[in-house]
């Protein structure tokens, strides 16, 4: 048949209604607190003010323009900046291109090559399910976090590897819930007992239309429905995780298909135009089939979660909250730039946590996709499957599952759906 586009959710998003994104701002709180340490060394002349998607392309460019001195990123959404770290060492103008290209500096101790190295060296010695560590720009450290499962001589390897770095070199913090992938996204998909989300509809290498969902939700199963025991609409083309990254892409089975470049916010629709880069401080919106629409911002980058169904790379880290059945769904900005995808993380809209989202950018590199439709119209057209249970996000915008056992199959695993 004709498959022309999914169906919106039957549910609404609780919060006197449906939300719309113009509202979370008001809804969904979050302040724009100054960033750790104020900029060192000479003062910046005259910070260029940047939206983030901006702040994320002109990060890019500084990388390769200060090479060995570049020591990370971070996007100050109080004052609209792009705060660029620097490691002067013998380039004595490092500072002043970065000053002319329009970010504020402030120099830092630690080199991206010796963070790096630290993160190799985690990998190679604390590799234990449970953990995660990402290179945090605003404190120029490496952010280690353990979940609850990690207890006794699990911790104390951790902690004695965390030490062997040096000082100033890594933080370490315990997380109250438990890492897993959170099978769902925007607009819920459903194969079996199994529940995941739509994140963003493409169109495949070849032109046909297809989607991008979470890798742990296409490991699960090969076919997937719009609705719960629904005839089957898109097959699994090709499917990463654990390894590196965690996302897949389901062709739609007709090639009929509509699949529009939109999130479906429950009231009306986000035209998504393009996908980009995450910039550490970002704003980021989530929206997902358990919860609903959820804020946050981005704490890290290149994040490396070992799940317990293996190690995970090349993830965004973020204090935003998702549930259950949330996995794959997308994440985005206010005004439509695709970002991420659900993967997984810890805690939930009332207790906080993490939750961790692959790079879109990156998924449709591996792939051989293109966001939305053939014909460029996709900017406000994108399908997406029945959501169900909308509920409130909270306006601390923390993630996860609190409490999620250790060792779950893949995804957040929510009701009597199974939701991912």
């Amino acid at each position: 048949m004709s498959h022309k586009r999914i169906p919106k959710r039957k549910a609404a998003m609780a919060v006197g209604g449906a939300v719309a994104l113009g509202a979370a701002a008001v809804l969904l709180p979050h302040a724009n607190a100054s960033q750790d340490g104020a900029s060192g060394g000479a003062t910046a002349a005259a910070p260029r003010t940047l939206k983030a998607g901006d702040a994320s392309d002109l990060a890019s460019r500084l990388a390769g323009l200060l090479g060995d001195a570049f020591a990370g990123s971070y996007y100050d959404g109080e004052n609209k900046q792009l705060v660029v770290n620097v490691v002067p060492g013998d380039d004595d103008n490092a500072i002043v291109r970065a000053e002319k290209a329009g970010a504020a500096v402030r120099e830092v101790d630690n080199s991206m090559t010796e963070l790096e190295a630290g993160a190799r060296t985690l990998r190679s010695e604390a590799t234990v399910p449970g953990t995660s560590w990402a290179v945090d720009p605003r404190t120029n450290k490496i952010l280690v976090t353990a979940d609850s499962t990690v207890t006794g001589d699990e911790w104390d390897r951790l902690e004695s590897t965390v030490e062997s770095l040096g000082s100033g070199m890594a933080t370490i913090r315990k997380s109250a819930g438990a890492f897993r992938t959170f099978a769902s996204g925007g607009d819920a998909i459903f194969s079996g007992g199994a529940r995941c989300s739509l994140g963003f509809n493409v169109t495949a290498g070849d032109g046909s239309p297809a989607f991008l969902t979470a890798g742990h939700c296409g490991g699960a199963a090969e076919q997937w429905s719009d609705a719960q025991g629904g005839q089957p609409i898109a097959t699994v083309d090709r499917s990463v995780f654990p390894g590196a990254g965690d996302f897949a892409l389901v062709r739609y089975d007709d090639p009929a298909t509509v699949a529009p470049s939109e999130v479906d916010l429950g009231d009306r629709t986000l035209p998504v135009s393009r996908a980009a880069e995450a910039t550490v401080g970002q704003e980021v919106f989530r929206m997902g089939s358990t919860t609903g629409l959820a804020d946050g911002r981005v704490l890290g980058l290149n994040a490396t979660v070992n799940y317990p169904e293996g190690t995970v790379t090349g993830l965004i880290q973020t204090d935003v909250c998702a549930e259950p059945g949330d996995s794959g769904g997308p994440m985005f900005t206010r005004d439509g730039l695709a970002v991420g995808l659900t993967s997984g993380g810890s805690g939930d809209c009332t207790a906080g946590g993490e939750t961790f989202f692959q790079p879109v950018t990156t998924a449709l590199e591996a792939v051989g996709a293109t966001l939305g439709a053939e014909d460029g119209a996709g900017a406000g057209d994108q399908a997406g499957g029945d959501r169900t249970g909308g509920g409130q996000a909270d306006g601390d915008g923390r993630t996860g599952d609190e409490g999620a056992g250790a060792g779950q199959g893949a995804g957040y695993d929510a009701g009597p759906a199974g939701n991912h």
